[in-house]
């Protein structure tokens, strides 16, 4: 089963170096045990760009979607045999990059 785990942040700067050390090897970890599909890191809310097409033309809107103090930035896609394999490992990503994770489910 596939799991995604959010990264929650609530700071405006990026992570430390020991941070990033650390994250590195929780990713060689989960590579190596056959958990990692993908993951990645992603910019601050302010370059976001929300785009709504539901109705007869697209309309763009620069920034985020919600104004919040915390926000998404970052996720793993692991495999994972089951939730409480999932949470463990997110509990270690969690650790490894000094954040909240928000682990969930692919349907």
């Amino acid at each position: 089963m596939q799991y995604l785990i959010s990264v929650i942040d609530d700071k405006s700067d990026s992570a430390t170096p020991d941070e990033d050390a650390a994250i590195d090897v929780f990713n060689d970890r989960l590579r190596a045990e056959g958990n990692w599909v993908f993951a990645g890191g992603l910019a601050s809310p302010d370059t976001a760009t929300v785009i709504d097409n539901r109705g007869g033309e697209a309309m763009l809107t620069d920034g985020p979607f919600l104004e919040s103090k915390e926000y998404l930035s970052g996720f793993w896609i692991i495999e994972a045999a089951d939730l409480d394999a999932a949470l463990k490992l997110a509990a270690e990503g969690s650790k490894a990059c000094n954040r909240k994770v928000e682990v969930r489910p692919f349907l």
